[in-house]
């Protein structure tokens, strides 16, 4: 008969951690590729008029931005809203959205070409209330025929 002998327990080596950080950096230029920043959700329609003149900020995220238009959902209404981040808003709200947001350095109207002027006249106005006079509105290249 043969004689069973038990093992002695073996040890697990260890796991090798040298390649954990390769694969840690590789996963995070991965995410910082394939993430995408933020932006506003547009609840109004803005078709921003042509310009000849142009000239392009180059610290866009730093600005606050106003959107001016009809509604996207017909339920809201077809007159001209004001839309401050992801919300609308009315024109007395506009004091409280600059004082929310100190770091922001300027501000951006973008206004859609068929709006009135009434309402862009009355952003204005809640604008030099709040001391925000730096305004910029948003427009695109014309295009040469």
């Amino acid at each position: 008969m043969a004689k069973l002998t038990r093992k002695s327990k073996r040890i697990q080596p260890a796991i090798s951690t040298a390649s954990l950080p390769d694969i840690v950096f590789i996963l995070l230029f991965f995410f910082m590729v394939v993430v995408i920043i933020k932006n506003d959700n547009l609840l109004v329609d803005v078709k921003v008029p042509d310009a000849t003149e142009l000239a392009k900020l180059e610290r866009y995220d730093e600005l606050n931005h106003i959107y001016i238009g009809t509604p996207q959902k017909s339920s809201k209404g077809t007159a001209p809203r004001i839309q401050l981040n992801d919300a609308f808003a009315n024109v007395s709200d506009i004091q409280r959205f600059i004082a929310s947001n100190p770091e922001r350095y300027s501000t951006t109207l973008h206004v859609d070409k068929e709006v009135t002027m009434g309402i862009v006249t009355d952003v204005k106005t809640e604008l030099r209330r709040a001391n925000e006079l730096h305004i910029h509105y948003a427009s695109e290249q014309e295009i040469e025929r």
